[in-house]
């Protein structure tokens, strides 16, 4: 299956992967949790996908109980040197939104050059509050926010790549210059932008695990279930909370 037919069909894989290979080497997640003391910290890396008012209750696309995620990622950020944060940033009019095709209404779904597209509500358009990171996000040592979906004519669900898969946010670039090997992905939602953003790491080299409790999901149709599966395919590792803070 090619990576745009698997955006198309919305099966976007998951995970109950107990073990992930480092170096050819087999680990469990809580001995990757403690490749975060041993390398110093440096070749680790927290991801927080789009915790913006828009995803949370109240907002124009909101993930039932978003909010949850935000004092559970704030103490996960401690434990990180290295934090990134994604922040969806689109035009008005995008080529995402509902409202820009007449008769059509939120989740239908249309034809782009690229494939199957979601349309979405309008949500998080540039300058406007429901773009903002929710106020509680607390990271003040987070070190880039990488903004995407502005580019019109194309959705981005990833941190990585925009829908084509062709199209690169910088984000990849930025994280090897910086010697990071290992990516823990947590924020909104499961089962698009974190999943997306752990499966699109993987190809691009990372070790990655999403931290299942530190994320929710919008479930469209089953498209929670088929995100894990799509993610455990991939080799992406599905971990708790306490797997770092303990």
């Amino acid at each position: 299956m090619s990576d745009i037919s698997r955006r198309d069909s919305l099966r976007v894989l998951a995970g109950g992967a107990a073990l992930m290979s480092l170096g050819g080497v087999a680990m469990s997640p809580k001995l990757m949790a403690q490749t975060i003391d041993s390398d110093g910290n440096e070749k680790s890396a927290l991801i927080v996908v789009d915790v913006q008012n828009d995803f949370v209750p109240g907002g124009s696309l909101a993930v039932k109980d978003g909010n949850e995620v935000v004092p559970l990622i704030n103490k996960l950020s401690k434990r990180f040197k290295n934090v990134v944060i994604t922040q969806d940033w689109h035009n008005p009019g995008h080529a995402s939104f509902a409202s820009s095709y007449p008769g059509k209404k939120p989740f239908e779904t249309t034809e782009l050059y690229y494939g199957t597209q979601v349309l979405w509500p309008d949500h998080c358009i540039q300058g406007t509050k429901g773009a903002e990171l929710v106020e509680g996000l607390d990271i003040p040592h987070a070190q880039l926010i990488i903004r995407k979906g502005f580019h019109p004519k194309i959705d981005s669900y990833s941190g990585f790549f925009e829908a084509d898969q062709k199209t690169p946010t910088g984000l990849q670039s930025y994280l090897k210059e910086r010697g990071i090997t290992t990516l823990y992905v947590v924020g909104l939602a499961t089962d698009f932008c974190v999943a997306w953003t752990a499966m699109d790491g993987v190809k691009s080299g990372f070790t990655v695990s999403v931290i299942e409790d530190a994320a929710r999901a919008i479930d469209l149709n089953g498209s929670l279930d088929a995100a894990w599966k799509a993610m455990d395919e991939k080799g992406v590792a599905r971990i708790q909370s306490a797997t770092i803070l303990t």
